[in-house]
């Protein structure tokens, strides 16, 4: 699984022309399920995740955790985050999950931020979205698990 994360000051998903969800301050989660993600992926993301101290504290040092900041958490699900550019000027998206798959993993780790009592809402799996966010800093990381 990979995860772009962004601290955001807010974040929105929009479908169609209309509001899907929207966060305040806290993290936008672009979410990438790869073929050989399994639910302990799921798990150990949405643990590094909920830990991860991105957020500044009263000296401005990134120490504190989302928990810590009380923030909020929009996830989305991002295929393209599985793309090798490797070779050639076309992405290869062979190591991406098949849909099925990638939904379920996808609900799961959503599940588990939630188990964690945060305030999570979400994309919609395989829609078209526009995306809108007020990026804080900007501070944005690539996590995997």
């Amino acid at each position: 699984m990979k995860a772009l994360i962004q601290r955001v000051k807010e974040a929105s998903v929009t479908i169609d022309g209309e509001l899907y969800s929207k966060i305040g301050h806290g993290i936008l989660i672009f979410l990438g399920v790869e073929k050989s993600d399994t639910e302990e992926n799921s798990e150990k993301l949405s643990q590094k995740i909920s830990s991860l101290r991105i957020f500044e504290d009263e000296n401005e040092k990134m120490n504190l955790s989302i928990r810590d900041v009380n923030g909020e958490i929009l996830v989305v699900s991002q295929f393209t985050l599985c793309g090798d550019c490797k070779k050639g000027t076309r992405p290869s998206f062979d190591n991406a999950a098949p849909p099925e798959k990638a939904a379920e993993l996808y609900e799961d780790f959503v599940t588990k931020l939630r188990g964690m009592n945060f305030v999570v809402k979400t994309g919609k799996f395989r829609a078209m979205m526009d995306v809108s966010l007020i990026n804080d800093g900007p501070v944005t990381f690539m996590v995997e698990k």
